[in-house]
C-alpha cells in the first residue's frame, strides 16, 4: 500500500475523532464502530487490488529468475506488475469437478451428444492431420479428439483468465502448490520468445493452462511440436500444431497403441466379501497389481484382457449404482493429462463413443 493512501487514512480517522469529542458518548461509540469497519473495508479492498510486484514474496521470486540471466529485471518486474489477484481462481481451485461431483454427476459433462457432434465436425475438419499423427506418434486419433473435446470443447472454450494472473494468483497466494505455480510462472515467461507469446494478454484456464490442449506452460516447452511446418509452435490458435502436440505428450508419456484402455468388471466374489475390495479400489492410479490379482479378489473384467497385465481397480458411483473398472496402463497415461480418474474415465468413453460413429460412416 502507497504512502499517500496511509496518509489519507490517518486524516481521515483525525476527523472523525474530532467530530466523535463532540457527541454522546452513545453516538459517539456507534460512530467509532462504522468509522473503523469503513476503514478495514478500505484497507482490505487496496490490499487485495494491489498489484504482485508488491508481495512480500515478490522480491525473491525475481531476483531467482534474474539470477539465471536469461530475463531482464525491468521486464519480470513490469510483468508482475500487470498482475494481479483473483478470487475467483483460489475458489475454482478449491473445488475442481473432478473432486467434488460422482462419475454421475461428472460423466453428462462431457459424454454427450453435443461433445460428440463437436468431434465428428473437428474431425471432418481436421482428419488428415489426426491420421497423421496416428501414424507419427503412435496415438489413437480417437483418444487425441477426446482430448481436445473435454479440455476446451474443441476449442470452442479456452479460457478467460489472463495467464500471469492466474499463475501470479496461484504462485504466491495458493500455499498448498505456490511451489509448483512459481515454476510455471517461470516457463511461462520462456514462452515469449520460444512461442512468440504475448505474456500480457494471453489467456487461458483458472490454472494458467492454454490452448486447444489447455497445456500448462511447462508442458508447452516440453511436449508441444510444431506439426505444421512453419517454425512457429501455437496451440492457441492453430488446431493442427495441438493435435500433433496431444499426440506427443502421449507417447512421452507411454500411449501403447496395441494395448487396450479400460473395461467395465464385475464383483463375482461373495457378497459377504465385497468390503475386501476395499484395500485395491481407488487406490493409487499408478498400476502396481495385476489382473490375475484382481481376478482373485473377485473382479472380472468384461474384456478378455492379459491376466499379466498390470491394472488399477476403481469403484465409481455411476448412474444405476456402483461401477466397478479395470483400469490398464493406457488409462494411467490419461491421467498423465489430468491426475482424475473421473476425467481420464470420461476422455476414454468419449474416444469409444467418437470411434463408434466415425467408423460407422
Amino acid at each position: 500500500m502507497s504512502g499517500k493512501s496511509n496518509r489519507t487514512h490517518a486524516g481521515g480517522i483525525r476527523t472523525f475523532m474530532n467530530v466523535l469529542r463532540r457527541q454522546p458518548r452513545r453516538t459517539a461509540l456507534v460512530a467509532a464502530s462504522v468509522l473503523l469497519l469503513s476503514v478495514s473495508s478500505a484497507l482490505t479492498s487496496a490490499e487485495k487490488s494491489a498489484n504482485y510486484l508488491q508481495h512480500p514474496l515478490a522480491k525473491g521470486f525475481v531476483d531467482e529468475v534474474v539470477a539465471e540471466g536469461k530475463f531482464k529485471r525491468a521486464d519480470v518486474e513490469a510483468l508482475l506488475a500487470s498482475a494481479t489477484r483473483k478470487d475467483s481462481i483460489l475458489e475454482a481451485i478449491a473445488r475442481p469437478a473432478e473432486k467434488t461431483k460422482t462419475w454421475a454427476e461428472y460423466r453428462p459433462i462431457f459424454v454427450n451428444d453435443r461433445s460428440i457432434d463437436g468431434g465428428i465436425a473437428f474431425h471432418k475438419t481436421h482428419a488428415e492431420t489426426l491420421a497423421r499423427a496416428e501414424k507419427e506418434f503412435g496415438v489413437s486419433r480417437y483418444i487425441i479428439l477426446a482430448i481436445i473435446g473435454v479440455e476446451t470443447r474443441y476449442g470452442g472454450n479456452k479460457g478467460s483468465f489472463r495467464v500471469v494472473d492466474a499463475l501470479a494468483t496461484l504462485a504466491f497466494d495458493y500455499p498448498p502448490r505456490a511451489p509448483f505455480f512459481r515454476s510455471e510462472l517461470k516457463h511461462f515467461l520462456h514462452l515469449k520468445e520460444e512461442a512468440h507469446i504475448d505474456l500480457m494478454t494471453a489467456t487461458g484456464s483458472y490454472a494458467g493452462a492454454m490452448g486447444f490442449p489447455q497445456f500448462i506452460s511447462s508442458s508447452y516447452r516440453n511436449f508441444a511440436v510444431d506439426f505444421d511446418g512453419d517454425n512457429h509452435i501455437d496451440l492457441i490458435n492453430n488446431p493442427v500444431d495441438a493435435i500433433g502436440s496431444v499426440a506427443n505428450y502421449f507417447k512421452q508419456h507411454g500411449w501403447d497403441q496395441t494395448q487396450p484402455v479400460a473395461s467395465l468388471a464385475r464383483y463375482m466374489g461373495d457378497d459377504d466379501k465385497e468390503s475386501s475390495l476395499d484395500s485395491v479400489v481407488n487406490q493409487d492410479l499408478t498400476p502396481v497389481l495385476t489382473v490375475a490379482d484382481l481376478r482373485k479378489r473377485g473382479l472380472e473384467p468384461d474384456q478378455d484382457f492379459d491376466a499379466k497385465a498390470k491394472a488399477t481397480a476403481l469403484r465409481l458411483e455411476g448412474a444405476d449404482g456402483i461401477e466397478y473398472w479395470i483400469a490398464l496402463n493406457n488409462f494411467y497415461v490419461i491421467t498423465r493429462y489430468n491426475r482424475s480418474p473421473l476425467y481420464s474415465l470420461a476422455v476414454y468413453q468419449l474416444s469409444e463413443a467418437l470411434r463408434a460413429k466415425l467408423e460407422k460412416a
